[in-house]
Formats: C-alpha cells, structure tokens, sequence
C-alpha cells in the first residue's frame, strides 16, 4: 500500500540513525553516545506521534544497533522489544520478489513468459502479461478499490484470492506505464506457486526465511495467537490512539500480509547487499529500473524503488497496512540498511520526508 503519512520526529530519528551508524565509521563509544541520543530522542518525542516504534540498522553484514520505543499494548503497558511483531505492509513485496528470483535462478520460471504458461485457468485480458511486469507494476492489474484495503474476510488460498479482481479489465495495455497494484502481487505469488509447485506460503518459510534465519517473519493470520505480535492502532480524530479496525490479510500475502521485525528485515537488506544468497545477476535484476514499453524509466525494479542521490544508490520500499508501517532502506555503497516498524496507520513514512533523508545521508558520504 501506498497510503502514507508523516511523522517528522521520526524521520529525525531515521536522520540520527543514518548519521552516526551508516557514515565513516566511528569509535564504539562515540557510536554508542550516538545510539543513546537516539534513543532519548525517541522516548521523548516519538512516544507522543505513535504507540510503538521499532528500529535496526545493520553494517557489513551484521546488526549493529536495534531498539524498541513505546508500547506493542498501551492498555496493558506492554512495551516494544526487538521481537515485537509489526504488520510490514508492502515491505513484503522486496521479500516475495526474493523468492520470485530464486525460482528464476532454478530455470523454474520464466520472467517475460506470458503468465498463462504457469495460469491457464486465470482470464485472458487480450495483452501478454509477464511476470517481470507484474512485479514491477507495470501489467495493469488494479489496486485496492473502495473498502477492500479494511477486509476482514478470510481467504483460503492464493487462486481464491485472484476472484477479487480477475474479471476486471486491465487499467492499460501491459508496459505502457507504471501503476502501483499489490493486486499484481497476488497475481505474481500464484505464478510462483505454479513454478515453484508448492503454495506460496510454505515456498517463502523454506526458501526465503528459514536460509536467511528470519524466524521473526511470518504470516500474519488473523485468527492466530502469536504472543510477540503488537496490537494495531489508529489515531483518534481529536487526538490520542484507538484499536485499529480488524483486518484478515489472507488477501495479500504477496504484496502485504507479512509480519516481521526491523531485525529481521534487516537480515534480509545485509544478505542483499552481494551476491551469496542470490546469484550477481538476480541483485541487478532486483535493482535496476524497469522502463515502460516506450523506454521511459520508472524508478523501480523487481520489488524495490531504485535511485541514485548524489551518486550513491538507493533501494528502498515503504509499507503501510492497517495498524501498521514500514520502511527498509538499503545503501549499498556503505553496506548498511536501516529498518523501521511502527503499529499506528497514520505514522511513517511519506515521500518528502525519506528524500530529505536520502538526501542527508547521501551528503553524509562526503563528509569527514
């Protein structure tokens, strides 16, 4: 989802973590002075704009610094720790594309084959539709309409899923433009479950998860019980935090139904940054951008928004859910990424305020 708002005190804190963790490096108490300042801006300030906050950044391979603010509970005075669980959004998007190029690199899936080699049941729509196109947003399958983003009905599979939208008409001929749709995610996910022949859940736990020791990263079943799972607020109109309304996002696993932590989402950004767990070719898949038909570049590749600033490049992605928002940054050019959770609808993180943080980090380069 794209839904986001802004909470500048957080992108402080994103500015203060990216200064002193992902810049020259420093001696360890200067880190550490650095990291508790963090951490008192947080308390002091964050705790007034959302209930809970979470945040890790990782360097050269390693988490170097992870912290929890405020409450996963407020009623019960619960506070957040690093196993707390957030709904991450569309953070599951560079996660499924992950897995996405596993199978690629298995020669179990084709990117630019027409999806109805892996869905012959799935609707005809008169266009080619590719699965590079799909998770690159570029298929014309739609978004969310209406009050589909607040559902609370669960659905058992991925193909049950596709009934959402599969008889609507595409917004435009595949590749000539750029539309953001976690719907397409649902689509690419049931590809995969073809290529991979096995549903999509239990291909990303064993081919994703369980190599890269992202234990925290699950699905977020409504009905389950998960102990480290936060609670999921809304803002209240005059102020203060209220229970979020209830959702089931067995809808979207693909494009936004995953729970996870900022230390394992950051896990994640470190096993990206060479090749290992993906091949070299699979990385600059994921991150070079996509263009349209008529060769226009739209910024973003295989599950991930890609930029260069000032020189240095950039990948990164935002997620919101209901009850919940994210955002993962990698920089590759200094082996560091930054996670951040939070269990509040209207918290983080909104476009003008992450390029002023790229853009300070990005300038922390050339500095001293």
């Amino acid at each position: 989802m794209n839904r986001l708002t802004s909470v500048d005190r957080l992108i402080h804190l994103a500015l203060l973590i990216l200064a002193f963790v992902c810049s020259s490096p420093a001696p360890a108490k200067s880190l550490q002075e650095a990291l508790d300042a963090v951490r008192d801006r947080a308390l002091t300030n964050l705790s007034l704009q959302v209930p809970g906050l979470s945040a890790a950044a990782g360097r050269d391979g390693k988490i170097v610094w992870s912290a929890g603010f405020g409450f996963a509970d407020l009623e019960a005075k619960k506070p957040v720790t690093s196993n707390t669980l957030f709904r991450i959004g569309s953070v599951s998007k560079p996660l499924t594309a992950a897995g996405l190029m596993l199978l690629v690199e298995q020669s179990s899936l084709d990117l630019d084959a027409d999806i109805h080699k892996y869905l012959p049941g799935f609707p005809e729509k008169g266009h080619v539709i590719t699965a590079r196109q799909l998770a690159g947003h570029l298929a014309g399958i739609r978004h969310y309409r209406g009050a589909e983003f607040l559902l609370n009905k669960p659905f058992s599979s991925v193909r049950e899923s596709l009934k959402i939208f599969e008889n609507d008409p595409l917004l435009f001929e595949p590749g000539e433009k750029y539309s953001y749709s976690s719907y397409g995610y649902n689509l690419l996910s049931a590809v995969m479950e073809s290529a991979a022949k096995e549903e999509f859940l239990p291909y990303m736990e064993k081919a994703v998860f369980r190599p890269l020791k992202m234990a925290a990263t699950l699905p977020d079943h409504a009905r389950s019980e998960l102990p480290e799972r936060t609670k999921f607020y809304a803002t209240k109109p005059g102020g203060g935090f209220e229970i979020a309304p209830a959702v089931d996002n067995s809808y979207k696993w693909a494009g936004g139904g995953f729970l996870s932590t900022p230390e394992d989402l950051v896990r994640f950004g470190l096993a990206l940054m060479k090749p290992g767990f993906l091949k070299r070719e699979s990385l600059a898949t994921l991150f070079k951008s996509q263009s349209t038909s008529d060769g226009k570049p739209i910024g973003y590749g295989i599950g991930w928004n890609v930029r260069v600033d000032h020189g240095h490049r950039i990948m990164m992605h935002t997620g919101g859910s209901i009850g919940g928002t994210s955002v993962l940054m990698l920089f590759p050019d200094s082996g560091t990424v930054l996670a951040m959770t939070a269990n509040c609808t209207s918290s983080p993180f909104d476009k003008t305020n992450l390029d002023a943080v790229i853009a300070e980090f990005s300038a922390s380069f050339a500095r001293p």
